[in-house]
């Protein structure tokens, strides 16, 4: 069911009103009440190299490399040995697959020289890693670890939020902060699950499935492609 949004909510009260946001959350808990991140991993460690890899690349492919991947280098000790040519030819698929090399055979020797072998737990250690910048740290905190230090900001987050109204900046760190901001921070790991199921399966970039959109009558996007 749909949830109803009076004619005269945005005029009265403005696109970040505390009713409006709960409104977004609870029809978003209400459509991916299961929403997880779709990289199968079994470790911090495997977190960040899939998380790595999904740059610019759907996390189906990744699923699909990461298994040979994990079974010729398991650990992170295992990893920093490995040559980049050996690495390549795993990863190829997954696009940009010279530069990924580089930055899980770097995140490899940055754990084990800097972190004991262990996947640190803050975003300011993370972030030191190569390959980790702050969304891909992000993911690493909330899934492997249960901690909310930001809001994941993929391409999905970063295009509804802002057809939502519930950010307005240009940059992807920017509308994290934009939304740290409005939403409670309890939700901020969730969130993020959740936008990023719905950017898949309902609000498409290009022609999003608003008539299928349970957040439909909350959101007053330009490019909407059905009103009711």
């Amino acid at each position: 069911m749909k949830p109803i949004m009076n004619k005269q909510y945005k005029t009265q009260h403005g696109d970040l009103a505390p009713d409006r946001i709960a409104a977004i959350l609870k029809a978003l808990d209400e459509a991916y009440p299961r929403a997880e991140c779709a990289l199968n991993h079994r470790s911090p460690w495997e977190l960040l190299v899939a998380t790595i890899l999904s740059a610019q690349c759907t996390d189906v492919r990744v699923n699909i490399v990461t298994p040979e991947l994990f079974r010729r280098f398991p650990t992170p000790q295992k990893m920093a040995k490995a040559t980049l040519p050996q690495l390549e030819a795993l990863i190829r698929t997954t696009g940009f697959f010279r530069n990924k090399a580089k930055s899980i055979q770097g995140a490899a020797r940055k754990i084990v020289s800097d972190f004991n072998g262990q996947v640190p737990q803050t975003l300011a250690e993370l972030v030191t890693i190569p390959g980790a910048a702050r969304k891909t740290a992000n993911v690493v905190l909330g899934v492997a670890f249960g901690k909310a230090e930001g809001v994941v900001v993929d391409t999905h987050v970063f295009r509804i939020a802002r057809r939502l109204g519930l950010a307005k900046a240009e940059t992807p760190q920017k509308v994290e902060q934009e939304l740290m901001r409005i939403l409670p921070e309890s939700r901020w790991i969730d969130f993020s699950h959740q936008i990023i199921h719905h950017g898949r399966q309902v609000c498409e970039a290009r022609k999003p499935k608003c008539d299928r959109c349970n957040l439909e009558q909350l959101c007053t996007a330009k490019d909407k492609t059905w009103r009711s």
